[in-house]
């Protein structure tokens, strides 16, 4: 799917206009694929893609409980295969939007569907992908093919850009996997939950990248209940597990004596993280630019807000999705590190140079990155309207949409903004 597609199902007028400036600002995530071809050329000989490594798998969501599970591969480029994984090190790298999208092009996807219910299966195809989920590092294979590579890049907002596609016949791993020892324990243990597989191997010192794949593989939870997991899924539910281990320790931990303010910016996005003193709450804000596709409007700014009190979240996160869960993780993990708790606004402003969609780790790795400034500290008012007067919408209308924000309305003094 190219990104003028994305927005299939929207409302007809927000996705035609949605499509008219994916047009109109040339978002041909497709533009990168010419090289591509000629690689894939070269590396596929009688239908069979030789000498590759595969870094990850993916898992999708359409038709479910039969999905289709992709085993990916960098096309003439295996010996940097790692590279084309999102993560810390890409955040680390500041790589831009044109370099993210061009790795992932490149990514090849050889998927055939599964039934998501795998139990203790690690032979054909489904065992080859989940041995390759499983290792700590990429895998060389052969993979046999029945079709020509589509090349088209399919594009989502949780998950990372996926590249040109084929239908697979079958995977070879031409190499021994090596698999982690924490990895082999949770699968070798029949009745261990997925969630307390989860916490013990980010207690292991796995990240959430590692883990979110481990799950999607089926390689947690009981042997009975081991299923193929949607990548998209996985991630916003591995997120949410670690966020919600976190937060037992952080709702019993001192609260910050002071405010804390920090900003951080990535790929057009900008993020204001603010601690302020007193008991656990926390809420996103994403205000979103006009004019960009994220927001079909030309004149007005959109904000989405999502919040949890002391206690924690039960119902579905309705307005920022992955986002929300990826950003809580970070200020959470910051709290845990400082045996601390404190509530937490993050305010996230979209502009309109973030033209592709690359997935929420990028909102993750950004909260984890503003950690690692220096804090304005101060009184919570003045520290909360220090970053509202740097937003492009009016006080007045962020306090409407602001749990945190409305609870704190008589220290943060009036603007005139409009």
């Amino acid at each position: 799917m190219r990104l003028d597609e994305f927005f299939d199902g929207m409302a007809v007028e927000a996705d035609q206009r949605r499509r008219q400036l994916a047009a109109e600002r040339s978002y041909e995530i497709t533009e990168y694929l010419p090289d591509i071809q000629a690689r894939i050329d070269e590396a596929v000989q009688d239908d069979t893609l030789v000498g590759s490594t595969a870094p990850s798998i993916f898992v999708g969501r359409t038709d479910y409980p039969t999905v289709s599970t992709g085993v990916l591969s960098p096309v003439g480029d295996e010996g940097a295969a790692a590279e084309y994984l999102p993560g810390t090190g890409w955040y680390d790298e500041k790589l831009g939007l044109e370099e993210i999208v061009s790795r992932r092009a490149g990514l090849l996807n050889s998927r055939r569907r599964e039934r998501v219910s795998v139990h203790d299966t690690w032979d054909g195809f489904v065992g080859a992908s989940r041995e390759i989920a499983i290792a700590d590092q990429p895998v060389d294979v052969e993979v046999g093919l029945t079709s020509s590579p589509d090349l088209s890049v399919d594009v989502d907002a949780v998950t990372t850009p996926q590249g040109p596609q084929a239908t697979a016949e079958s995977v070879t791993l031409t190499e021994n996997p090596s698999v982690p020892r924490p990895v082999k324990k949770t699968l070798e243990d029949d009745d261990w939950q997925a969630g307390g597989a989860m916490r013990y191997l980010y207690r292991r010192g796995f990240d959430v990248y590692e883990i979110n794949t481990i799950l999607s593989a089926g390689a947690l939870g009981t042997a009975s209940q081991r299923r193929l997991v949607p990548t998209r899924w996985s991630i916003t539910a591995v997120d949410d597990t670690i966020g919600q281990y976190l937060h037992t320790h952080v709702r019993r931990a001192d609260p910050l004596e002071h405010a804390e303010v920090r900003f951080s910016e990535y790929l057009g996005n900008r993020f204001w993280v603010c601690l302020l003193p007193g008991q656990w709450e926390f809420e996103l804000v994403e205000v979103k630019a006009p004019g960009s596709v994220w927001n079909p409007s030309r004149t007005t700014y959109q904000i989405a807000t999502d919040y949890e009190g002391h206690t924690g979240r039960d119902g579905y996160v309705e307005e920022t999705a992955g986002a929300y869960h990826a950003a809580r993780l970070g200020v959470l993990e910051h709290l845990s590190d400082r045996d601390r708790q404190a509530k937490a606004l993050v305010v996230r402003a979209v502009t309109d140079d973030y033209w592709a969609p690359v997935g929420v780790w990028q909102v993750r790795e950004a909260v984890r990155g503003a950690f690692d400034t220096p804090a304005a500290t101060g009184e919570p008012g003045p520290a909360l309207r220090r970053v509202v007067e740097q937003l492009p919408v009016p006080e007045t209308r962020l306090r409407r949409a602001s749990t945190l924000l409305q609870s704190r309305q008589t220290t943060l003094g009036e603007t005139t903004r409009r």
